[in-house]
């Protein structure tokens, strides 16, 4: 047999067990491309110039870049291992591994570059749906155009020959080092099989709970007063990553095999034929891939939880404009509202017009808030509030002696939790009104031009207001002290007339709510793209790896297998255990990546919008869904093993 023969006979052999292999390999190169021909694509220009989008998807390119390098070169670690024996019998029959080397540089280079030039079909072919998805995400109305790029092309080629060249060095380096008698047991030794659980494990198991369990508490209470400086914000997500990425490391090493210990003394040594295939699996070798299984969940909860929180931001923007403009559009000088509704009466649009009068006051903090953030642009001893007369807000009212606030958001409650009630001084520029505090309604009744940013604005009685605006202090009101809200009668001209506003070119202080709902979805659907399609990389890529080591499991547990068999177990009996195997070797990932995304997406989610639970639970359902396929294939695999082993 000659040498060519022998390379496309080992070619074929080993492709059944790297069709995985090749199709993360040509869905990475082609999602590359994909992103890399984003950067060339003239139609991409207005998607650039909005929200400056080129330097996320360059960004994003070299993230995904690092994923895809990190993941070919364990999985051909993997491959490369598994192969050992065949290696060692090439040298048993003479070869030199220069000879070696070469062979299986010659298979690797058919595998890789095959795969490299269809994934760079299949990207060329998607590039336009990718724009698509891109333009739809980020609401810029554009023509997507099916595009090649010559300087996409280049550049994808030199990436990926780069990462080729690092794995023949791997090789290499691999092929050098081994000799003849360890090349037959890598495979045994690959994975580290302690059958003893000793007192350090369960000390490293019980401390591995224990910091996972305080990273989740202190994150708890990130938000909610107990840190009031800045400094002491920092130093408390730098300790919540710290603990929660030691304690996932140590609950790998041993907390598993502590539990699994438990459970198994707990059935006094007898487990079913179930509980031998899992629990028993799983507990020796846990630990040899803690390092592996820390990262994966790592990433897996910082993809989950930043997904999570741009679509939270993304889902949130007609909620969080609506809070900011309380009218479809608000105005705070008339004759630029007198030019915009001659324009909408031009042009058949009803509308309804509301006018409020805002005066600023000043007001001791302590009187309405508990312990205020340090840093924040508020005084030490007093803050600054809108205030409007109780007639100009609909079915309020408020006794002269009393007021309320209204307009409150999330953001603000975290960082400054306001007193339930008590006294509250009204000062203008000589005289202090004394009125009773009662409480906060969170509806918003005028723009944010006029809250500083999201204050809340003070309600009092007719009488009360008509005081303070006697004795106004100057130095404190704003430019404009009235707000025109203006709102569309019928809510299907209210894109006309947002297109009518937009061609008026007011100034920064005339506003649109669908304004500034569109921008913040433009703004968030770029970093939810970016994120998405990473994410979706990762999830592949780790899923693959997850993959990988089950195949090997198998091929080392096919002796057990057979001799099951031989006892009168049938296939059924050890696929239940396998499913349950299976579902423990992707589900401890999934199920901690889940938590760990949980916990830092509820300690400061109100940073990004209004609403939590539906955007977290949909994106946590399609990743959870989309994992779940690795472990059927894992299944079917081991399926084919037992099959095959008697």
């Amino acid at each position: 047999m000659n040498i060519n023969l022998l390379i496309l006979k080992n070619l074929k052999k080993n492709l059944k067990n790297y069709y995985l292999y090749v199709f993360a390999l040509i869905f990475s190169v082609a999602l590359y491309f994909a992103f890399v021909t984003l950067q060339y694509d003239p139609s991409m220009d207005e998607v650039k110039g909005s929200v400056k989008g080129a330097a996320s998807i360059r960004a994003a390119s070299v993230l995904l870049v690092a994923i895809v390098c990190i993941f070919l070169l364990y999985a051909n670690n993997i491959f490369i291992k598994r192969r050992s024996k065949e290696i060692g019998l090439f040298q048993l029959i003479g070869m030199t591994k220069n000879k070696i080397f070469r062979i299986l540089s010659a298979e690797n280079l058919i595998l890789y570059f095959s795969s490299l030039f269809i994934g760079i079909g299949v990207g060329f072919s998607f590039s336009k749906l990718v724009i698509m998805i891109l333009f739809k995400t980020t609401g810029v109305e554009a023509i997507a155009t099916l595009y090649f790029s010559n300087q996409a092309l280049i550049q994808t080629l030199i990436v990926f020959c780069i990462i080729y060249l690092l794995i023949m060095l791997m090789n290499y380096s691999f092929i050098k080092r081994q000799s003849i008698l360890s090349l037959f047991r890598v495979n045994s030794t690959t994975e580290g099989k302690i059958k003893k659980i000793t007192i350090y494990e369960m000390i490293i198991g019980i401390i591995g709970i224990s910091l996972i369990a305080l990273g989740y508490y202190v994150s708890s209470k990130l938000f909610g007063g107990d840190f009031t400086s800045m400094n002491e914000l920092f130093m408390a997500m730098v300790f919540i990553l710290g603990t929660v990425i030691i304690g996932t490391l140590l609950f790998y090493k041993g907390s598993i095999r502590f539990i699994s210990n438990i459970i198994r003394k707990s059935k006094g040594g007898y487990l079913n034929i179930n509980e031998v295939l899992s629990l028993s699996s799983i507990m020796f070798r846990m630990k040899s891939n803690a390092l592996l299984l820390t990262i994966i969940t790592t990433v897996s909860a910082l993809a989950i939880g930043l997904l999570s929180l741009s679509y939270i931001a993304y889902y949130s923007a007609d909620q969080s404009a609506e809070d900011n403009v309380p009218s479809h559009f608000a105005m705070t000088n008339e004759p630029d509202a007198e030019k915009f509704k001659t324009l909408l009466q031009e042009h058949d649009i009803k509308y309804r017009e509301k006018q409020i009068e805002v005066i600023q006051v000043s007001v001791d903090t302590a009187q309405i808030m508990e312990t205020p953030l340090e840093g924040l642009n508020i005084g030490a001893n007093s803050m600054t509030l809108p205030v409007i007369s109780d007639q100009s807000v609909e079915g309020t009212d408020v006794s002269p002696g009393q007021a309320i606030l209204m307009g409150y958001n999330d953001l603000l409650q975290k960082f400054m939790s306001l007193k339930n009630f008590g006294p509250l001084d009204l000062k203008g520029k000589k005289e202090v009104i004394h009125q009773q505090y009662l409480g906060l309604k969170k509806e918003y009744v005028i723009p944010y031009y006029f809250t500083a940013g999201g204050l809340p604005t003070a309600i009092v009685d007719e009488t009360i207001f008509e005081r303070l605006k006697k004795d106004i202090n100057p130095e404190i009101q704003k430019k404009s002290s009235l707000y025109i809200g203006i709102d569309m009668i019928n809510a299907e001209q209210i894109e006309e007339a947002n297109r009518l506003f937009a061609a008026a070119d007011f100034n920064d202080q005339q506003t649109s709510r669908l304004e500034m709902s569109s921008n913040q979805k433009r703004n968030m659907g770029v970093i939810m793209f970016v994120v998405g399609f990473l994410g979706l990389t990762f999830l592949i890529t780790s899923g693959c790896i997850l993959y990988f080591k089950q195949m090997d499991e198998s091929e080392d547990e096919k002796a057990n297998y057979t001799v099951l068999r031989k006892l009168g177990f049938t296939q059924s009996d050890l696929l239940r255990g396998i499913k349950i195997k299976q579902l423990f070797n992707f589900g401890i990932p999934l199920v901690i990546g889940l938590s760990h995304s949980y916990f830092a997406v509820q300690s400061g989610w109100f940073l990004f919008g209004t609403e939590i639970w539906m955007p977290m639970i949909i994106v946590m359902v399609l990743y959870t869904a989309l994992y779940s396929i690795f472990g059927i294939l894992s299944i079917l695999y081991y399926k084919k093993v037992i099959k095959s082993a008697l």
